[in-house]
């Protein structure tokens, strides 16, 4: 009977895997399409012809690396002033004491209710007075106010460190700031990983925020594959769009492979106290 539960568990994840795959999978299958085929009726499910050619078309199109340059300025911007200004936010909310702390928590909890699209437009009206439109400053900015989700993670790992810790470097002559500099970042190596996959691949795949903030000669590679791919005719070229889109995901994959150990640990460890 257990045996039987078991084989029905794991067809159940095997058939949800395959559903969340699949659109991947046929997003591969398109960048190895000849054009023609893609454009054949009825569809061809799978390439006759496979091609390699749509890669080197998808990097020549236009200026590619250009674009990823944009990208990887702004995620690696973005991933990194996040990461420690929620780091210092959470060891604040963890291990300092203040009036009102318990409250300011609570609201900030609350904010991770409210969607990132509702402050958008205002957000683009004050920067657009400010004159910072068209640059990459509004990631800075973003990535100094620190993320809900990410203090939450540090606050919990931070709490669970001993107290000694810290009672022992302040003896020792430490402020707060060295004791979280020299102690307590180092320690916090698996949140740290969470936070830089979880910030790197939403500010390398978001297309909303550049489109709206940055003109096409700054924009990033999500927004110029979603519109740099089209012929003289204005038609799109699907499968440049799905090569290109493929030769995209591979950074974050790369990112998640160094940091997958630290990854794992710090979604199943930061939220237990």
């Amino acid at each position: 009977m257990v045996l039987a539960r078991r084989k029905v568990v794991y067809m159940l994840l095997v058939a949800v895997l395959v559903l969340m795959l699949s659109p991947f999978g046929w997003l591969m299958i398109t960048a190895f399409k000849p054009l023609s085929e893609l454009r054949a009726v009825p569809i061809h499910w799978w390439p006759h012809h496979p091609t390699l050619d749509n890669f080197s078309q998808a990097v020549t199109f236009f200026d590619y690396l250009g674009y990823a340059r944009n990208s990887l300025t702004i995620a690696v911007i973005y991933s990194t002033l996040i990461t420690l200004s929620s780091a210092w936010a959470g060891y604040g909310f963890a291990r300092l004491e203040a009036p009102g702390k318990r409250i300011v928590f609570g609201v900030l909890l609350a904010t991770m209710m409210m969607p990132t699209i509702i402050t958008l437009i205002p957000t683009y009206l004050l920067f657009a007075k400010a004159g910072l439109v068209n640059t990459y400053v509004p990631w800075v900015l973003w990535g100094l106010c620190g993320m809900p989700y990410l203090i939450f993670l540090f606050r919990q790992f931070f709490s669970n460190m001993p107290k000694e810790l810290e009672e022992a470097a302040i003896i020792d002559g430490c402020g707060q700031i060295r004791v979280f500099w020299r102690i307590f970042l180092p320690q916090s190596w698996p949140v740290i990983a969470t936070s830089l996959i979880l910030t790197f691949s939403w500010s390398w795949g978001d297309y909303v925020a550049p489109a709206l903030f940055l003109d096409d000669d700054r924009t990033t590679l999500a927004v110029k594959i979603a519109t740099g791919y089209v012929n003289e005719h204005g038609s799109g070229l699907y499968t440049l769009v799905a090569a290109g889109a493929v030769i995209y995901i591979v950074p974050v994959l790369v990112l998640f492979l160094i940091l997958q150990r630290g990854f794992i640990s710090g979604t199943a460890t930061s939220g237990l106290k």
